[in-house]
């Protein structure tokens, strides 16, 4: 009887392993790859006015929710300004790991991009609504021509012009609306490019 009754028990414990608030294992420090709401973590590249999640591990005083200023710098306690603007969630991350390393041995960091406001796109000429548009994720030309809600009657369909800063210069784009709409399969999807933050779509 004695018997039966240690292997119920033993049974129990195994299926329900006794544990406590605090006993076991930790849980595990939070990675760099936490995900975005808009853009991938991996190529997307910070900018002003974007919302951050700063999380360093059993660091309380520096973990924080933190704006990027329109100078595209972050603050935070301890290391004051840091570069963030042009950065990617992992660049800057490894940034503050080893700016936090001559605080703290192997500090264990996490940066998530809460909010965008960064990825900025302007559509004038010919639309129906022109402006400047906010986009909360990739968007393509379309994308942006949709926002403008859509191509005027007398717009030159073929004569799209996406302009993109680059340095001190600007580089031109040509996009043909009826050639993309026309298209089948992948070749529409290639002529249908994704814009980047600043691009300003002009539709002649």
């Amino acid at each position: 009887m004695l018997n039966h009754v240690r292997m119920a028990v033993f049974a129990i414990l195994v299926i329900f392993p006794l544990t406590a608030p605090g006993l076991g294992s930790a849980s595990p420090p939070p990675s760099g790859n936490g995900s975005a709401p808009a853009p991938d973590q991996e190529d997307y590249r910070i900018g002003p006015e974007d919302m951050l999640d700063i999380a360093v591990w059993n660091n309380t005083a520096i973990s924080r929710a933190v704006p990027v200023r329109p100078d595209g710098k972050i603050s935070l306690p301890l290391l004051n300004d840091v570069q963030a603007a042009g950065l990617t969630p992992m660049q800057l991350r490894d940034v503050l790991i080893k700016k936090l390393a001559e605080y703290t041995p192997t500090p264990e960091v996490s940066v998530i991009v809460r909010e965008v406001h960064s990825f900025k796109v302007s559509v004038i000429g010919e639309v129906k609504r022109p402006g400047r548009h906010e986009l909360k994720s990739r968007a393509t030309v379309l994308d942006a021509l949709a926002l403008a809600e859509g191509l005027s009657e007398f717009a030159a369909r073929g004569r799209i012009v996406i302009l993109r800063p680059e340095g001190n210069t600007l580089k031109r784009i040509l996009f043909n609306y009826n050639k993309v709409v026309s298209a089948n399969g992948a070749n529409g999807e290639l002529e249908n490019f994704l814009l980047q933050p600043g691009d300003i779509v002009v539709v002649p």
